[in-house]
């Protein structure tokens, strides 16, 4: 498996020739876009045919390329030099740049560092820690491929590993490969995925059904996103293997609105399929057959919740619902329902393709595999990162991210969004697995990596998540509806100055109230960045304190 920075790099000809051809990856994912991508792909496009060079410069859009702080961003084949900042008004000289090496005459002309930069931006090092400590797995095509072009997904083996599973393997066969490898799932809960499939494959009934749960919600958190604008086939083709393996025949994808590229990309990959009869009955001449639909939900933070999500896909408000049943035994429509996240079914295809052994080498002995990281906040290079399990914090923050600008010191990491906790720099030598993390009083979570400062106020990022987990409560439980509420109300007063000793009694009294009591995973997690703030950082709760003799004494 290839590191990012070799992904990045294509073979390089030993020397020129009149046919060599450059390519011009741009990419095209939802954050280079909003920084003027589509504006710079055009004016690319439009200088190549200013200067007659469609047959020697192809203009490609692709997927998330990794420093997503610094886009827009572009690589130029085949040496995969990678340029960041670049705009619009970089694109004819980058054009007349490519159309000097064109023209020369040696290997060592030809293989020779391009003689450009953006005005604005700069040639990016892919031999920094950003890039050689990743293993890409999940990302292994993002980047590379055009995702609009189903062609381009099937030249880098897109499809193979279903025909191989229908027409090779028993059901049985793949389920206990998923086992053997020890992936788990990917969106926060990390229940092995093996013992999940094996559970629905062994459900009676003529109907069942698998999920994709793309509706990713935790602040900054992008890791779902970009594997669906970039490599949407891989998602789908993932669906379709754990399809055969547990014996359904329907599938759906529930994505937020607010997806909008992923949600184009993902509606033309599914025609894209159907057409090659990628999906739909007797695929590959066996009598398996599978159809995909999407579910557009309307960005409810609660719906990433697997009850609250059936309800949506079956047209219902989507609140959760206590469990037993679970989803194995009646989901969609009272049917044996496989619900995975989109990273967990990302990784099947080169489970599948490599081995079950070979992914369980990667990571720990109980964390197996990569995971995918959006490494955000006061950092120095952020965007999206994937490494081997067992990783420290201090590597994918410190090395990685390079720490945080301007010579600030770094004060914590917060890892799981809304339901994770907030870690200190002197626990950042912990291994990045889910057990791990787990003794720390926060979780790994679908991902998001929130770096913070010594000017961030704890007592304030407490707040603001619980203020989050608040509005985000759809209500149905009291224990979530008002102790959330009664919780963003104590921060409120620690935050004015206002609180007593007894309102700091108060709120580390309720927080394990709303934990244990609440219906489902958001009341149940909603405390935890409360709590891994009041155990790193009580001091900061302390020092807010009305003065009085019980405001020492709190600080025990």
């Amino acid at each position: 498996m290839t590191t990012l920075s070799q992904a990045h790099a294509s073979p390089t000809p030993s020397s020129p020739s009149p046919t060599s051809v450059l390519r011009v990856r741009c990419c095209s994912s939802a954050g280079c876009l909003a920084g003027g991508a589509a504006e710079l792909r055009q004016g690319l496009t439009t200088a190549v045919a200013q200067r007659e060079l469609q047959e020697r410069v192809a203009i490609t859009g692709v997927g998330c390329l990794g420093p997503c702080s610094q886009g827009p961003l572009l690589a130029i084949d085949p040496d995969g030099t990678l340029f960041a900042g670049v705009t619009a008004a970089d694109a004819d000289g980058l054009i007349a740049a490519l159309a000097h090496r064109l023209q020369a005459v040696s290997a060592a002309e030809w293989e020779a560092p391009l003689a450009w930069t953006p005005a604005a931006g700069e040639q990016v090092d892919t031999g920094r820690p950003f890039f050689t400590r990743q293993r890409r797995v999940v990302l292994e095509n993002c980047g590379l491929i055009d995702p609009e072009r189903i062609e381009a997904a099937i030249e880098r083996g897109a499809y193979e590993q279903l025909r191989h599973a229908v027409t090779d393997r028993t059901p049985a066969e793949v389920v206990d490969t998923i086992r053997r490898s020890g992936l788990r799932g990917r969106g926060g809960a990390g229940y092995p995925t093996g013992l999940k499939w094996a559970t629905v494959a062994k459900m009676p009934g003529e109907r069942k059904v698998v999920v994709c749960n793309a509706d990713e919600g935790d602040p900054g958190a992008f890791m779902d996103r970009s594997v669906l604008e970039g490599d949407p086939h891989r998602v789908l083709e993932g669906m379709a293997i754990a399809a055969y393996a547990v014996g359904a025949d329907q599938g759906f994808i529930y994505i937020r609105a607010e997806y909008k590229l992923a949600i184009v990309n993902l509606r033309r990959a599914i025609e894209q399929a159907r057409r090659r009869h990628l999906l739909g009955a007797g695929l590959f001449g066996s009598p398996f057959g599978f159809t995909v639909e999407l579910r557009v939900g309307a960005g409810a933070y609660v719906c990433g919740e697997e009850t609250a999500l059936i309800h949506s896909i079956e047209g219902q408000r989507g609140t959760p619902r206590p469990r037993p049943p679970y989803p194995a035994e009646a989901g969609v429509w009272g049917r044996p329902t496989l619900i995975n996240n989109v990273e967990t079914l990302a990784n099947v295809v080169p489970i599948l393709r490599e081995g079950a052994e070979w992914f369980a080498a990667i990571g720990t002995e109980g964390s197996k595999g990569t995971k995918v990281f959006c490494l955000t906040g006061k950092v120095r290079r952020g965007g999206l990162v994937e490494v081997p399990m067992g990783t420290s914090l201090a590597t994918i923050v410190s090395e990685m991210g390079e720490g945080c600008p301007d010579g600030a010191g770094l004060k914590a990491v917060q890892t799981g969004g809304p339901s994770g906790g907030c870690v200190p720099a002197s626990l950042l030598h912990t291994s990045v697995d889910y057990e791990s993390l787990q003794a720390l009083g926060t979780i790994m979570g679908s991902g998001g990596m929130v770096v913070m400062d010594h000017s961030t106020d704890m007592v304030a990022i407490a707040a603001f998540f619980m203020a989050f987990c608040r509005d985000e409560s759809c209500g149905k439980c009291v224990p979530c509806r008002a102790g959330t509420v009664q919780l963003h109300g104590l921060l409120q007063k620690h935050l004015a100055g206002e609180a007593t000793a007894a309102d700091l009694a108060q709120l580390e009294a309720l927080c394990p109230m709303v934990a244990e009591t609440s219906l489902c995973g958001l009341g149940q997690s909603a405390p935890k960045p409360v709590l891994s703030t009041l155990r790193y950082f009580r001091e900061e709760y302390v020092a807010r304190l009305k003065p009085g003799p019980t405001a020492a004494a709190a600080g025990r």
